[in-house]
């Protein structure tokens, strides 16, 4: 499939129960694709719904109506409607996803965070960790921090694990939720590199930058996702 991410017409409203059932209303009838080896990134002014359309193409939340439609494996799977154990298969094989934040089991080591979702596709754990160590290497997170938890970590070190866990696998569509944020300049100019060479293995990438000489460097075109906002709560 050249174009492995469809969304169509997908809108989406958060009720305030607390406040009379109030609807708050996020985004409304985004319809955009992204193609194999592109970078498509969201713009627009903080608050404006980006981070939380990411969410929803991932199934962390429902959409009100429209599709989200990717390739996964031998079909067309629509992450909109499909049930949760499907969401986790696709989460797994084909669709990656890299937050602003690391989340973890505690007192595991570093190594075995970046390692785990290739062992959960079924890799050996040595060959795993090997990749995982080139990744952190990759990425200079000092060798000695590898066998520890990334709790104890900076917030730019932990990032750092947290790109390398999200870059280690062969998703074909990839999330990027600000993942230079927390990174020097450095390590900066390693996650461009990183993700140009998710580009040239036919990886469609869709992210957030705030960062504009690193959206500059990535960007294969920007979607505005202010001409999708509502502007006005609606009274349920």
């Amino acid at each position: 499939m050249a174009t492995p991410l469809v969304v169509s017409e997908v809108s989406k409203s958060f009720t305030m129960h607390l406040r009379d059932g109030i609807k708050l209303p996020v985004v409304s009838d985004v319809s955009f694709s992204v193609a194999s080896g592109e970078c498509v990134v969201l713009g627009g002014p903080s608050g404006i719904g980006k981070s939380s359309l990411l969410k929803m193409i991932y199934g962390n939340y429902a959409v009100d109506s429209g599709q989200i439609l990717v390739k996964h494996q031998d079909r067309i799977v629509d992450l909109a409607t499909t049930d949760p154990r499907t969401i986790i298969e696709v989460r797994r094989q084909t669709l990656g996803y890299v937050s602003q934040f690391l989340r973890t089991v505690p007192r595991v080591a570093a190594i075995d965070v970046v390692a785990e979702p290739l062992v959960a596709r079924g890799t050996k754990a040595d060959v795993a960790r090997e990749k995982a160590a080139e990744l952190l290497a990759k990425l200079n997170l000092p060798e000695a921090l590898w066998q520890l938890p990334p709790a104890t970590f900076s917030g730019g070190e932990q990032q750092r694990v947290n790109i390398a866990r999200g870059f280690i696998t062969d998703h074909t569509i990839l999330l990027l939720d600000e993942p230079t944020a927390s990174l020097d300049a450095k390590n900066r100019a390693v996650v461009v590199e990183m993700i140009a060479e998710k580009k040239a293995k036919g990886v469609g990438l869709l992210g957030i930058f705030h960062d504009e000489e690193v959206r500059e460097a990535v960007a294969d075109r920007i979607l505005d996702v202010q001409k999708f906002s509502p502007r006005r709560p609606i009274a349920a």
